[in-house]
């Protein structure tokens, strides 16, 4: 809507001034518009708006300033628009102002109302008029009603003194010198002037005092903005020279009219077209034309009201002819009229008053602002629109009391009581003429037709529901495709597999949001982690994970997009090392990601690649710690060697190989010890020594699941404190250091043995250890 409205105030401005530089004098923009002179509209120092012209430097056009000559070109053109719109508009707010345009209709309307009025009044309707009157009269006592028949007798006979009044000059009152519409013309215009600060005020000289101030205000200084930088009228000697130099038409003159005034800086500004000079005049063009355009809106507005009030002066004349001697609503038809009538009058005076009120303020705004001229357009606007808020509110009022005093006078007439809140309802013949005023009577066909369409009837008729509304087609057939599909036995209701399949993601928002609230918190890094590790565990897939968090409560986008992002890649990479455990291959994947993102933190650089960003390196390390945790689950422990003792040998075999002697030979050993085979020479010392301490098979296989969990416990605690201080590399290396020992352990596991993640651990031949009464809730829970 936007582009529309500024396409409208560039195009047709440019089109229009196409047109008015052809009707012109001369055709170029430098001889004015002479299309224009018929309006007469001067500034406040006499010179026609038509002569106004825009001063170019002509040698700084032609074919060697090909940009120079499409600039002038564009600014010709808007130029001329602009003045065609301006001057129209100004010299229709002063002509609907100085009334003169009265003087066009009141001859013509006045014959025509004798005109009709000879053809109504004629005595076979005056006497039939009469004759049924009377017999309301009679008709009201014979029912006991005699207050409403002497109400009758003397409306009829106001009606018989007034009536051949009004008929004998119809439309005087309203059209006359002297009449309804002059009188608020000029109390209009005095009330405007008086609240502005003229005391004695004189209608005709203050509309001509508007028309030059609208005059300077809208295109003198704004064209000498546009073409100058600046108001040059400030300078006397400058406003003397531009005044007796524009009506020329030759730009040179006026340029050496103002260089010579010495004003250099204008001088300087008119010596070349330019796009600053182009940007400038859109802004005037826009602004101008919106601040005038309100004004010469409610100019119409003043035309229509007094027409308004000619129309319902016409309408007075059947009521005084024949209506208004018949008791109801033709009576209640005269009242409204010459209410109406009178109203119309009042609204067009109290339109002047808005319309003075605006244009003599926005003199006085242009008057302080001491040559501030797009300022006060700005503001203006401003006004403006403050101003249409006001006027519709004015105009409701009016509409009110209009319908209100005619339904009151009627009422009266009809001898109707009033309500203790005084409104008594609609007098006869009233009906909805208030709510057809604002628009209600629309809204009772739009209602209707609203039942119309849905009808049973016009549905079984057409085949579809509401058959008026747009795509009531396409609904009807979409509507029945559903219905098909949700009539399917099972597959509908509150409880079918349509629901059952949609369950899942409200199981996985609480699974994310359970998750978060434990590990770090809603709208955090590590929060995000742990939900998106939790909704895993829930069998949902990456596709899922952001519609989980964001049901969990994320705000955060670019933090849960980020989460997601790492868990992706570090997942994706997880392949690649080739691992008996894809749990420790996650971490190991985790762990080299994390290196990568805060080695290009730390380090820097100077293309934007290499730049890191403590976002991702907060999104990997919270997904380290959620590999960690995982592969830390799925080994817990539980491993009891040596039957409690703290310093056994199983314990030191084990400890050894965990603190540093971490070989295949010793590996291999425990391999042989735990799978009862023959001694290679290779592993001799070391299968010697296992034997001596008496370890058997079991306990062979124990210590080997022992080193597994082992290494689960030691990367969860190095992966938790990097995570509390992510600063201290030192942190960084352990965790690193304890992940590659448990890689290396799961490479330099013998080929014809499962690595310490991959088996079971055999049962201890000690005491168990710990409270298994505690298994008997289970037992409960479990029937």
């Amino acid at each position: 809507m936007t582009i529309g409205i500024i396409l409208g105030l560039t195009v047709i401005p440019g089109c229009i001034g196409a047109v008015a530089m052809a009707q012109s004098e001369s055709g170029t923009m430098s001889a004015g518009n002479g299309a224009l002179s018929w309006m007469n509209v001067r500034d406040s120092s006499g010179v026609s708006l038509s002569r106004y012209n825009f001063a170019f430097n002509t040698d700084a056009v032609g074919i060697l300033h090909p940009f120079n000559t499409a600039m002038a070109t564009a600014i010709s053109l808007e130029f001329a628009g602009w003045l065609v719109i301006v001057v129209t508009g100004i010299w229709l707010i002063g002509y609907v102002l100085s009334f003169r345009w009265m003087d066009l209709f009141a001859a013509p309307l006045r014959a025509i109302a004798e005109g009709f009025t000879n053809q109504v009044s004629i005595p076979i309707v005056l006497i039939t008029a009469a004759t049924l009157g009377a017999f309301c009269v009679a008709w009201f006592v014979i029912r006991g009603f005699h207050a409403k028949a002497v109400m009758q007798v003397v409306t009829m006979l106001m009606v018989a003194v007034l009536g051949p009044l009004f008929l004998a000059e119809p439309l005087a009152e309203i059209l006359d010198s002297d009449g309804w519409l002059t009188q608020g013309r000029d109390l209009g215009i005095t009330v405007a002037a008086g609240l502005n600060g003229n005391s004695s005020p004189q209608p005709n000289a203050i509309v001509a005092s508007m028309q030059e101030q609208l005059a300077d205000n809208f295109a003198r200084k704004p064209l000498q903005v546009w073409n100058f930088g600046h108001v040059i009228d400030d300078r006397p000697a400058c406003k003397t020279a531009w005044t007796n130099s524009v009506g020329t038409g030759d730009d040179d003159r006026i340029k050496n009219a103002i260089r010579s005034c010495g004003d250099g800086d204008a001088w300087a500004a008119a010596k070349e077209p330019t796009a600053g000079q182009f940007g400038a005049g859109l802004l005037i063009l826009i602004s101008g034309t919106l601040m005038l355009a309100f004004g010469a809106v409610l100019a119409v507005k003043i035309v229509r009201s007094a027409l308004d009030s000619v129309y319902h002066g016409f309408l007075a004349i059947f009521g005084f002819a024949a209506g208004g001697f018949v008791y109801g609503p033709t009576q209640t038809f005269l009242v409204r009229s010459v209410v109406h009538a009178l109203f119309a009058s009042l609204r067009m005076a109290v339109q002047v008053i808005f319309l003075g009120v605006y244009v003599l303020f926005l003199g006085d705004i242009f008057q302080h602002a001491q040559g501030q001229v797009m300022a006060v357009f700005v503001m203006g606007a401003i006004l403006e629109i403050i101003a249409i808020t006001q006027m519709k509110r004015l105009d409701a009022s009016l509409d009110r009391g209009n319908d209100w005093v005619a339904n009151r006078f009627s009422q009266t007439l009809h001898g109707a009581t009033q309500s203790p809140g005084g409104s008594g309802g609609a007098a006869l013949g009233m009906g909805t003429a208030g709510a057809q005023r604002h628009g209600l009577g629309i809204l009772k066909t739009l209602g209707a037709a609203a039942v119309i369409g849905g009808s049973p009837v016009t549905a079984l008729a057409l085949r579809r529901r509401n058959p008026a509304l747009p795509f009531s087609k396409l609904e009807t057939a979409a509507s029945i495709a559903n219905w098909g599909a949700a009539a399917v036995p099972g597959l509908g209701g509150p409880m079918g597999w349509n629901v059952q399949s949609m369950l899942n993601r409200q199981m996985w928002a609480d699974a994310a949001r359970e998750a978060a609230v434990r590990h770090g918190g809603i709208d955090t890094a590590l929060g995000a982690a742990a939900a998106i590790q939790h909704v895993v565990d829930r069998g949902a897939g990456i596709d899922a994970l952001n519609g989980a968090l964001q049901g969990a409560g994320f705000t955060d986008v670019e933090l849960v997009h980020r989460a997601i992002d790492s868990w992706g890649i570090i997942s994706g990479n997880a392949g690649d090392y080739k691992l008996s455990d894809e749990r420790l291959a996650g971490a190991v994947s985790a762990m080299a990601r994390v290196k990568n993102t805060s080695d290009r933190l730390v380090r820097g650089g100077s293309s934007l690649k290499s730049h890191g960003n403590p976002a991702d390196v907060a999104a990997d390390l919270a997904t380290l710690q959620a590999a960690a945790y995982r592969f830390r689950r799925a080994n817990e422990g539980g491993v009891t060697l040596d039957g409690g003792a703290a310093d056994g040998a199983q314990q030191r075999f084990v400890r050894a190989y965990m603190n540093g002697d971490q070989s295949s030979a010793r590996l291999a050993a425990l391999s042989r010890i735990a799978k009862e085979e023959s001694v290679n020479p290779a592993h001799a010392a070391l299968v010697d020594e296992l034997q001596r301490e008496g370890i058997t098979a079991d306990d062979a296989q124990r210590m080997w699941a022992w080193i597994g969990n082992e290494h689960a416990k030691n990367i969860y605690t190095s992966v938790n404190e990097l995570i509390a201080n992510p600063a201290d590399p030192a942190l960084m290396r352990a965790a690193r250091a304890h992940l590659a020992a448990a890689q290396n352990t799961d490479r330099r596991t013998p080929l014809d043995m499962h690595s310490p993640w991959k088996q079971l651990a055999p049962p201890s031949t000690h005491a168990p250890v710990g409270d298994w009464s505690r298994m008997r809730r289970v037992g409960d829970l479990l029937q």
